[in-house]
């Protein structure tokens, strides 16, 4: 569901700052090689992330769900010096993909990838984030939160992706993935660790500042 008429999202798109070429370059591949293209972050909302990015300026932060390492790069170019994305992606099929685009970028030296399943992977990882980007399986979003919370600096952020669902979170009877989006949301609005605020940004981001 596009949530804006497509003349107003062209003027949006318009007076915003275009991709990086290596973003550009990796954007085209992913539409030309991959299944699903459209779980790409892409322009618009890459732009966006690297906005908030250089905002928070945050030393470390946590990716969950990779694809193909756009939205990666748009959280490392607003690291602080030194700072690194630690991100995790399930489909080791796309990792000769990423890394070949990282290497191309300016940001490859403060990108990590680890391939497996996050619930896993997340407790191996040492210290904590001043930023966490939640865009992978829908179904664990609220394990996603319960996982790395604690790992999440005071005044540092966990940001995720997805939570409009194509407009499906105010249907009726919504189905199982929905459900989960629906109930990250109330579980993300009623902790009383974070304030929230929920941003109809493509489809939906849901940005949490952790004030304990």
């Amino acid at each position: 569901m596009e949530f804006l008429d497509p003349k107003l999202d062209d003027y949006v798109v318009r007076n915003t700052d275009p991709e990086p070429q290596v973003l550009q370059d990796l954007n085209r591949e992913t539409y030309s090689k991959i299944l699903y293209p459209r779980m790409l972050a892409g322009h618009y909302q890459g732009r966006v992330l690297s906005m908030l990015s250089h905002m928070i300026q945050p030393k470390r932060v946590l990716e969950i769900g990779t694809y193909t390492g756009y939205s990666a790069l748009c959280w490392a170019e607003g690291l602080q010096d030194g700072g690194v994305v630690d991100t995790v992606e399930i489909n080791e099929e796309l990792e000769t993909m990423i890394k070949k685009f990282w290497e191309a970028s300016e940001q490859a030296h403060q990108i990590r990838l680890h391939i497996g399943h996050a619930l896993d992977l997340i407790p191996q990882l040492d210290g904590n984030f001043d930023l966490v980007y939640i865009d992978a399986d829908k179904e664990n979003y609220p394990h996603y939160f319960d996982h790395v919370i604690d790992r999440v600096n005071k005044g540092g952020y966990i940001i995720a992706d997805n939570v409009l669902w194509s407009g499906k979170v105010i249907e009726d009877q919504p189905d199982h993935e929905t459900q989960s989006l629906m109930d990250y949301a109330q579980k993300v609005h009623d902790d009383p660790r974070v304030s929230n605020v929920l941003l109809p940004v493509r489809d939906g981001l849901l940005v949490a500042r952790k004030t304990i």
